[in-house]
């Protein structure tokens, strides 16, 4: 990023051109030779200077509008980088000459451009570009002042004093600040003005290294207890890379044939990344989760309502949620209610005449929970209805889920979900089903 020479022109109407100063940098043209080889092209003598470059700006000859050299139409004009045709069209040029006007003074320099002539890069690309234009910037200011129209005898000092401003701001052509406005204090460059960037040179390396692991291939093997009922209904993740045809074969047999797969069930897979549900069946349980006692009586107007829950001992008392609906059938919607739980807590909700007995996340240390009450039914709009719950025909549904885990070098996990889960009125009427009790 070097400055090859530097010119100072000046131009009064209906006058030709002068140069006012002019500073060439030997080892910068030294540099120019030997990059561009049989291309080079010499720098003239500053007496063809001002003729050519007020040629290329357009301010001689006014009564010639169309010049060839500078008109045609097969020339490319890239402001502020103008061309200096030295021998007419077709002839060598100098190229990028770089001009700055103010008043009657024509600022111009000639950068260094290291790459070759042939195809011409665009200007952005060149930092000797940015670099001339600030330079001729910061001389136009120490010239010409804030006023912009300087004295002929300041001038004249100014350019007196040049030649000691571009040692220390273009030593040996290559520029290394802008000269001050004079009179200005000297203050820090600012980030947006090129120049040559003289601090510690640091380079900062970022190394990001992704592992990703393969899985290897898993089986996981379900056994059955000594009194447990065959699995149906399995349904596998697509993971699964196989399964037992006998596996498949018990999923149609009915649940009270004897000759019924019983296991073990062995479920080969190739984990994915994310949590995955494996697998999910329906079974027979061969002891309810959790028992319960429902006793509904009419006195009056009222009913009085005594339920009673116990979490079997072989049951993990530790649940997601566990919720027991109470719904009143067949009735006018409800009044007042005046009922007590011995853990968790109740919900009522009177246009649907139900009671939602919310248990929480575990049962008490005695593992039994009760409920008891009366619910007065005083209004004068019926209910909701249901024509299998006449008379005391009645039940409670529980909803429940029950996770059991384990933490092996394969985390598995358990649940037990509620599906169909009644107890009915002790004191009614229940349907009489000659199954075994599903979940």
């Amino acid at each position: 990023m070097s400055i090859r020479a530097l010119w100072v022109v000046s131009h009064e109407k209906g006058e030709s051109g002068k140069v006012r100063f002019s500073r060439r940098f030997p080892t910068v043209e030294l540099r120019t030779k030997s990059l561009a080889g049989t291309q080079y092209v010499a720098i003239p003598e500053d007496c063809v200077i001002p003729k050519l470059l007020l040629t290329e700006l357009g301010l001689v000859d006014a009564d010639k509008p169309y010049v060839e050299v500078r008109d045609d139409c097969a020339r490319q004009h890239r402001s502020p980088a103008v061309e200096l045709r030295l021998d007419g069209p077709g002839g060598r040029t100098l190229w990028p000459l770089l001009t700055v006007t103010q008043g009657a003074l024509i600022l111009a320099c000639l950068p260094l451009v290291e790459a070759p002539p042939e195809p011409r890069p665009p200007l952005p690309s060149l930092a000797s570009v940015s670099q001339g234009l600030a330079l001729l910037s910061g001389l136009q200011d120490f010239l010409c002042g804030p006023g912009g129209k300087p004295e002929p005898d300041v001038l004249a000092s100014h350019l007196a004093a040049l030649p000691s401003v571009l040692l220390q701001v273009c030593p040996l052509g290559r520029p290394l600040d802008t000269p001050l406005p004079a009179g200005s204090v000297p203050a820090a460059q600012p980030a947006w003005k090129a120049g040559v960037h003289r601090g510690r040179a640091v380079v900062s390396v970022a190394l990001t290294e992704k592992v990703e692991g393969v899985l290897p291939n898993v089986t996981i093997t379900l056994t059955l207890p000594h009194n447990g009922s065959p699995l149906q209904d399995i349904l596998v993740h697509p993971c699964v890379t196989s399964l037992d045809a006998s596996i498949l074969t018990a999923c149609g047999v009915d649940e009270n044939d004897g000759s019924a797969f019983s296991g073990p069930y062995k479920f080969p897979f190739s984990p994915p990344l994310e949590l995955f549900r494996l697998c999910s069946y329906t079974s027979q349980v061969p002891v309810p989760p959790i028992l319960g006692s429902y006793q509904l009586k009419a006195e009056e107007n009222h009913l009085k309502v005594n339920v009673v829950l116990k979490l079997h001992e072989s049951v993990k008392n530790s649940f997601e949620y566990c919720e027991a609906h109470i719904p009143f059938f067949n009735q006018n919607l409800m009044g007042s209610v005046e009922v007590k739980v011995s853990s968790g807590q109740l919900e009522v909700s009177k246009e649907k005449n139900l009671l939602v007995w919310v248990l929480g996340q575990k049962f008490p240390k005695s593992r039994e929970a009760t409920l008891e009450g009366t619910v007065h039914f005083s209004g004068t709009v019926a209910g909701p209805t249901d024509p299998l719950c006449t008379g005391f025909t009645a039940y409670i549904k529980l909803y429940f889920r029950v996770y059991s885990s384990a933490k092996p070098r394969i985390v598995t996990t358990q649940e037990l979900v509620s599906s169909e889960y009644y107890i009915w009125n002790s004191t009614g009427d229940a349907p009489v089903s000659s199954g075994l009790m599903m979940l």
